[in-house]
């Protein structure tokens, strides 16, 4: 399996080479060249795995078992999970009216970003020891990534990690979970300005193809592919849990409600769907509104401002992950997904096509939940199933993801 930039101008690397990256050479993101299609046996097999199980099946259709073998990696994967509180590892609750939650909080930190990156840590420590390698990982967050990454790779000893959270942007116990551990190998500083704002010089020093090498520094934001990789697990498994057989022509779509941030999760669910996943997506976003104006609308353009909201994981307007979804629904194009992108980079605005925003808005919906979360967070206490039903109403077979950032 190779991987190539959605921009095109940079050289296609193997699993291991997209691992070890931040952003492209050229400044995109690696997706994989070709993607698998999945048959109705294969959906079928999967459907009784459990979610190691199902993590692992995914994983090996993007890593060559000449990078890591079968077992060696099946190891891995289950090693990465096996800290996590609920036996299942991950969870569907179902409420009323087949309304579903997926429950993805069940790691350390309680946060979803747990899920995909023990595993990638996994995968990181596994080529390290092979080619007794260190490396220096760099990570901006506006909370939940950041603990996620340190908790997966602290005390180990051939990676030092660096943080960069923004000052007074980040919920109180996340930033506890960053700044009260004491291993050698992190580093967490608080830096003046919002999430998108330092996002910015560490694009800029993963451009320094010469620096990045000479320091051996890669990134666990979810530019790196490992993470999406993982990540698509949850769509298939939430998938399997709501629809009671697979024997019935076609297959029933089920309605995937994702919060979304940087939209990491979001190109998870379109990638799966591309490889045969019958799941329609919604996205939910708070009052930064980004990823709603460019579905509804094809309207890719930053706000003067990023708005503070109680679901500060969300307080986002640069959603990088949206280059992969422009990508995947430009048919892999990465001249249109280049000028696209250098276009919002110059003037922090793009219209999109008329044709690719039609792709968008079959594939994506994207209502804006910001004015029903403080409206909605009472009733969670007094009855955590009407709350939900409040945030997100929806046909029969809906599940709803926890919120994501980077």
């Amino acid at each position: 399996m190779w991987y190539v930039s959605t921009r095109g101008m940079a050289p296609r690397v193997d699993f291991e080479g997209a691992l070890f990256s931040g952003y492209a050479p050229d400044g995109g993101l690696f997706m994989p060249e070709k993607l698998p299609q999945l048959d109705r046996e294969t959906l079928c097999r999967w459907s009784a795995l459990s979610y190691p199980s199902l993590v692992m099946e995914l994983c090996a259709l993007f890593i060559g078992p000449e990078l890591i073998p079968r077992d060696d990696l099946n190891d891995l994967i289950h090693q990465g999970f096996s800290r996590f509180r609920h036996r299942e590892v991950v969870h569907l609750s179902r409420l009323r009216n087949g309304l579903n939650v997926l429950e993805l909080w069940h790691g350390a930190t309680y946060a979803f970003k747990d899920l995909s990156l023990c595993c990638t840590a996994q995968l990181l420590q596994y080529f390290l020891e092979k080619r007794k390698k260190h490396v220096t990982v760099v990570v901006g967050t506006s909370g939940d990534t950041g603990s996620a990454a340190i908790e997966s790779v602290q005390g180990a000893k051939n990676v030092d990690i660096i943080v960069l959270l923004p000052k007074g942007h980040c919920t109180k116990i996340q930033e506890l979970q960053m700044t009260t551990v004491w291993k050698e190998n992190v580093r967490v500083f608080a830096v003046e300005g919002n999430s998108d704002e330092l996002d910015k010089p560490i694009k800029a020093v993963f451009e320094d193809v010469a620096f990045v090498k000479k320091h051996n520094l890669m990134s666990l934001n979810s530019i790196n592919w490992s993470r999406v990789l993982v990540q698509m697990a949850h769509h298939f498994f939430a998938y399997f849990q709501c629809v009671p057989s697979l024997d019935v022509h076609p297959l029933p779509p089920v309605e995937v409600v994702v919060p979304t941030g940087a939209a990491g999760n979001l190109a998870a669910g379109c990638i799966a769907q591309r490889m045969g996943l019958p799941i329609r997506l919604v996205t939910a976003v708070n009052c930064n509104d980004i990823i709603h104006r460019t579905v509804q609308h094809g309207d890719f353009s930053l706000s003067e401002t990023i708005k503070p909201t109680l679901a500060s994981a969300m307080d986002i307007q640069v959603p990088y992950n949206m280059e992969r979804i422009f990508w995947l629904l430009s048919d892999c194009n990465s001249q249109v997904t280049r000028a696209l992108m250098e276009q919002f980079e110059r003037t922090q605005s793009v219209h999109l096509p008329k044709e690719l925003q039609s792709k968008h808005s079959q594939v994506l919906s994207g209502p804006s939940l910001c004015s029903q979360v403080p409206r909605s967070c009472p009733d969670c206490w007094a009855d955590p199933r009407n709350s939900l039903r409040d945030l997100s109403p929806g046909e029969k077979g809906d599940t709803l993801y926890p919120n994501e950032e980077e």
